[in-house]
């Protein structure tokens, strides 16, 4: 059968340390198609990578890398003033880490996408996203990179030759120019399941989204990130597929649409 419409379900994983535990990573697993492994700089560490990576080939859960900055304390949510060479050092230093895991584990490294305020930086400087891509591109370069849809950091790709995965979220509210509201703001984060999934449903068919200010914004899926560290992340992963289905939408990893 073939799906006028097709979406990728990624999200964040791997995102524990040491004695702390965080998510529902094994739980969650059977419900998306693309697992963002955190590699140890916002969060994460060895232990973790492993048992992750070894979690998505047990699922059959494309594998990526979610490179961020180097703040625990934070989770990699705040800007740092970072040098766009430095950008490309710690892209391929993480990179470098989680590709490692994944080989070894007899795995394939599937995509790259940015974490937290090292995503929504690049989203907007140019110079930023063009590092990092860069890091990419030298380290593993078919791999796919996802990035906020219609940001720097898709262009940046593209320059590059990238297969590019645009990304939107299913729980955030979005600003008129197409970025995230900030976390700091008490609009940003949708809570509401229904709402989330009318969001995501729209952005999929009809490539549009209802920005805070009621205006549309002109919006590609091809990806959709949910968080896996929310209250009620496990029930809403498990709603957000059924719902794709029952709408008639394809529900896999994200593959590069070829041109004849």
């Amino acid at each position: 059968m073939t799906h006028p419409y097709a979406v990728d379900l990624n999200c964040d994983l791997g995102e524990s340390f040491g004695a702390y535990s965080l998510g529902h990573d094994e739980a969650i697993l059977p419900f998306v198609t693309s697992a963002n492994i955190a590699c140890g700089y916002h969060a994460g560490d060895p232990a973790v990578m492993k048992r992750t990576v070894r979690l998505a080939l047990q699922h059959q859960v494309a594998i990526g890398a979610h490179p961020g900055l180097p703040d625990l304390v934070g989770f990699g949510r705040r800007d740092m003033a970072i040098s766009a060479e430095e950008a490309y050092d710690m892209t391929v230093y993480q990179l470098g880490a989680l590709a490692a895991f994944v080989r070894a584990e007899g795995g394939t490294l599937h995509h790259v996408k940015p974490h937290g305020a090292l995503y929504n930086m690049a989203a907007l400087n140019p110079a930023l996203a063009e590092a990092i891509a860069e890091a990419v591109y030298r380290v593993q370069p078919e791999a796919c990179f996802y990035g906020l849809a219609g940001s720097a950091l898709i262009s940046a790709g593209r320059k590059l030759g990238l297969a590019t995965a645009q990304e939107v979220f299913a729980d955030r509210t979005y600003q008129p120019n197409g970025t995230l509201t900030p976390r700091r703001q008490p609009d940003a984060l949708i809570t509401d399941s229904a709402t989330a999934i009318a969001q995501v449903v729209r952005m999929v068919k009809e490539g549009r989204v209802r920005a805070l200010s009621g205006e549309d914004v002109i919006m590609q899926a091809d990806t959709i990130c949910l968080h896996g560290d929310g209250p009620h992340a496990l029930e809403f992963a498990q709603q957000i597929r059924v719902r794709l289905e029952q709408e008639g939408i394809a529900v896999r990893p994200y593959s590069q649409p070829t041109t004849a």
